[in-house]
């Protein structure tokens, strides 16, 4: 049996739909064969996960066929070694061409036969799985959920020399560098105060993608002790050093959605975006700490209402002391 998956998006996006695999893997047999369509970045989730055989990149969604090189590559494996099934999470129309030019013996998901997502589908994830629902069995179906596999997690604590037990503090996100307002961002001086408070009771790790050290220049100094991994580790190394903690610390970001993919406790500080819809994702194996204010006005994401916001009260508003309390009352300190 073999299976393609196209999804193209950020991080997260990608986390969503990994429940295909163990899906698929459980239906078909542990000898399927999974290949990947995705964005280069996103696509290096895969570098040490023995489930995924191919990842093919897609730099450039938006370039017709005859002017990609990487469609071309990807129409032409499938032309030699068809797909018994072909599964698309894509909805743009940008992908129509290619998911109709991949040569495959079944196609499901968005183009095709897909018919309404109830309205009771919230969550990303759940709207993920209710795409390849007809592919697969309801027991397996019901037992499958995100999971991704990096670097092993003990082998990461003696890497880097981590405690047996430590917090993982990802203070920035996606939208770091937006030369708008960052509304998913808390404030610089609450990540200093929580690192400090959380640093004497256990070690904090800091996490973060190069290319970001203005931002963490703000946080600095870190007490004595802080472990700084911000752009040190590879994406494997990054999942096997958030497994191997004791619980990690974010806003709405990529992080925070590969801790729930491990079953890492998160604490996800959430404002404008709707968790229900978009945060980490609860499955019977995690835990899933929301701290919001749920201000009247949220979630606000991508309307007006976020638009005209210049202070970004949600996030302000969450104080050091409630997510420290979150944390103390999960006693993982």
């Amino acid at each position: 049996m073999k299976v393609l998956v196209i999804r193209c998006g950020a991080l997260g996006d990608l986390v969503y739909a990994t429940s295909i695999i163990d899906a698929c893997k459980l239906e078909y047999g542990e000898d399927t064969i999974i290949d990947f369509v995705c964005t280069p970045g996103s696509g290096t989730l895969f570098k040490d996960d023995p489930r995924v055989n191919q990842i093919f990149p897609l730099k450039h969604k938006k370039i017709p066929i005859s002017f990609s090189a990487d469609k071309k590559r990807i129409i032409k494996h499938s032309k030699k070694e068809p797909y018994d099934i072909l599964v698309n999470f894509e909805y743009g129309k940008q992908f129509q061409s290619l998911v109709f030019a991949i040569e495959a013996k079944r196609k499901v998901g968005s183009f095709f036969d897909l018919g309404e997502i109830p309205k009771n589908i919230v969550h990303m994830v759940d709207i993920t799985k209710f795409i390849y629902k007809d592919i697969v069995s309801k027991e397996v179906f019901e037992k499958s959920f995100p999971r991704v596999v990096g670097s092993n997690a003990n082998a990461m604590k003696e890497k880097y020399k981590l405690n047996e037990n430590y917090i993982i503090i990802s203070p920035s996100n996606s939208h770091q560098k937006r030369s708008i307002l960052n509304y998913r961002a808390w404030e610089n001086q609450s990540w200093v105060e929580l690192i400090a408070m959380l640093n004497e009771k256990t070690q904090v790790v800091v996490v973060g993608n190069k290319n970001e050290d203005e931002f963490f220049e703000k946080l600095k100094p870190y007490p004595s002790g802080v472990i700084d991994l911000v752009a040190k580790t590879s994406l494997s190394d990054l999942i096997g050093v958030i497994e191997g903690a004791s619980g990690l610390v974010a806003t709405d970001t990529g992080t925070a959605h590969l801790a729930s993919a491990v079953n890492t406790e998160v604490f996800a500080l959430i404002g404008p975006t709707p968790a229900e819809q978009t945060g980490p994702y609860q499955s019977p194996f995690n835990k899933v700490h929301i701290i919001s204010e749920n201000l009247p006005c949220s979630p606000c994401y991508k309307t007006e209402v976020m638009k005209a916001c210049k202070d970004n009260i949600c996030m302000k508003q969450i104080s050091v002391q409630k997510v420290y309390d979150s944390i103390k009352s999960a006693n993982i300190l």
